[in-house]
């Protein structure tokens, strides 16, 4: 029986860029939805669009993984998300810390998919003496003056900060210091943390405002043709070899 894939073990010395990683967990997403509907084999072109990527960066990915599919036959889909959990540390246990148990925080605590991906959640901190005991997710929430012994009781290394932004870095600082050593941040607020710790943050604002701005380029650009005039695509085209100076592209600022 065609298994579907060639495996070679991972050169884990060599290492895997930081975009490949950012990419596996749409890969896993993807094939999580194929074993679902026990999909047994899968194209590389297929995978790449259901991941919404190009199917030769997909290939070149799998391969840091030491993975290579079948020609005629494809990657098996069960071993790769094996393959791919495991290199993303998903085939373990790891307990995580929610700091912050305000709508986000309970909304984060409530969400389904962390137990399901190998994330426990292992506490709920909050600074409010009133939320102290109250059961959030089936959780007693625990006061922040306890947060380090939490941490060390639980052996938390991934900590969630979803405080608001003047209490983030001060939480993120005790985090730290209490042995934690990766961060995933919702506080809109950019966190400074010593080297060794691995900060990812979420912004729920800034995606919207990106969104806010494509949405107004195609508003500008169906006007411009509803006028009759030059297509602001064509214009932005030509904008785009010379800034003001005509020397140097114009950016938007930051």
């Amino acid at each position: 029986m065609a298994t579907g894939r060639t495996h070679r073990p991972a050169t884990r010395s060599r290492g895997i860029p930081e975009a490949t990683v950012a990419r596996l967990p749409l890969y896993l997403r993807a094939l999580t939805a194929l074993s679902e509907r026990s999909v047994p084999t899968v194209s590389s072109e297929e995978l790449a669009a259901a991941a919404g990527v190009n199917s030769a960066k997909l290939r070149k990915d799998f391969s840091y993984l030491g993975s290579y599919g079948t020609r005629g036959v494809g990657y098996d889909v069960e071993y790769l998300v094996y393959q791919i959990s495991r290199e993303l540390g998903l085939t373990q246990d790891w307990p995580v810390v929610i700091v912050g148990i305000g709508n986000l925080g309970a909304a984060l605590a409530n969400y389904g998919g962390f137990a399901s991906r190998g994330f426990r959640v292992a506490a709920l901190i909050d600074a409010d003496p009133a939320m102290a005991g109250k059961p959030v997710a089936g959780i007693p929430v625990q006061h922040s003056d306890d947060l380090e012994k939490i941490i060390q009781d639980n052996g938390v290394s991934i900590g969630v900060i979803a405080t608001p932004a003047g209490a983030a870095q001060a939480v993120c600082e005790r985090l730290v210091a209490a042995g934690v050593t990766s961060i995933l941040n919702f506080a809109p607020t950019v966190l400074s943390v010593p080297d060794g710790v691995d900060v990812r943050k979420v912004d729920l604002s800034i995606e919207l405002q990106i969104l806010a701005f494509h949405e107004q380029r195609k508003a500008g650009e169906g006007a411009a043709a509803s006028d009759g005039g030059v297509p602001a695509a064509a214009a932005r085209n030509e904008s785009a070899d010379q800034g003001p100076d005509g020397d140097m592209p114009a950016v938007m600022p930051a």
